[in-house]
């Protein structure tokens, strides 16, 4: 499933100071719409099977094989895998992997892009040196940038959030960019500067605080992203290690028994498709909410209406 990317060179100003604006009942608005809560209700619901992975799963490492490929039932829910391992419990602590890793990987993109957009957008002399940089890691298709730097640094599970979040970094950096080119031009960091204040002062205090918004938005594609190439890398072969319960390393497994065990490959990928709707049906209400234009139009409609 493909994973909606908002970003942008600038950032309407509405847009970046929309969370200082905002009534503390925002979550409340967020909750009445229906698809957002639809998203919100699948991401707390993976995140609980994540969290609660040992006290609701077994050991997905122990094998039956005398139950090798074993349908789906009352003992293993899921069914076995070529080795008789119970796919349920893999499954399940493959969503404490992914969530884990998706948390990571928006933590360290976010540190790395905000910094580099905020220095960017602050710094005319340094914008084009840095922005280069972004673009040029940007040139390279996602995938392609992943596998190639989990090559050089070898599979484990700290490389994968290492390697996604280099990838995923550049976006981050152009939407906080595109706020910071706005903000810095606004009265209220004119009068800042004028008395003084530091240029450290001015992006934490005055700049960051109205670039939360998108960046906020930014965040649930980046984290059901990091789900989707972590998924994918694992496949290939180049992510987690095989032995780490993964749901990229249960297909990568399963597709070779595809015809004679089908539930090898439909309970994992159904968890991805599940996992990367919710996120994304979370960000477009997030969008929708935190974008001013979006609820003009929205407004403009319901009184047309």
């Amino acid at each position: 499933m493909a994973v909606n990317d908002p970003a942008a060179d600038t950032v309407d100003l509405g847009c970046a100071s929309a969370v200082e604006r905002r009534s503390p009942l925002w979550l409340v608005q967020l909750a009445r719409r229906k698809i957002t809560l639809a998203g919100a209700v699948i991401m707390l619901a993976t995140l609980v099977v994540g969290v609660l992975a040992p006290v609701i799963a077994g050991n997905p490492t122990q094998m039956e094989v005398q139950a090798r490929l074993s349908a789906p039932s009352r003992t293993h829910w899921f069914g076995t895998d070529d080795v008789g391992r119970d796919v349920y419990s893999r499954v399940v602590y493959g969503a404490r992997l992914s969530i884990f890793v998706g948390a990571c990987v928006v933590l360290f993109s976010f540190v790395v892009g905000v910094t580099c957009g905020l220095i960017a957008g602050f710094y005319p002399r340094l914008d084009n040196l840095v922005m280069r940089l972004m673009d040029g890691l940007m040139a390279f298709p996602a995938i392609i940038l992943a596998i190639a730097l989990m090559a050089s640094l070898g599979p484990s599970v700290a490389n994968v959030i290492i390697a996604i979040g280099i990838v995923y970094s550049p976006r981050v950096a152009r939407v906080v960019r595109g706020s910071v080119l706005v903000i810095r031009e606004t009265a209220y960091v004119e009068a800042a500067r004028a008395l003084g204040a530091a240029d450290v002062v001015l992006m934490l205090r005055h700049v960051l605080p109205n670039c939360l918004s998108p960046v906020i938005v930014q965040a649930s594609f980046v984290f059901a992203a990091a789900v989707l190439t972590e998924a994918a890398l694992s496949f290939l072969g180049v992510g987690v290690p095989p032995y780490v319960p993964s749901w990229g390393n249960i297909l990568s497994e399963g597709r070779l028994y595809i015809q004679q065990a089908p539930w090898l490959v439909l309970y994992p990928g159904g968890a991805i498709m599940l996992t990367i709707f919710g996120l994304n049906l979370f960000g477009d209400g997030l969008r929708d909410l935190l974008d001013p234009k979006i609820r003009g139009l929205q407004t403009e409609r319901q009184r047309a209406g």
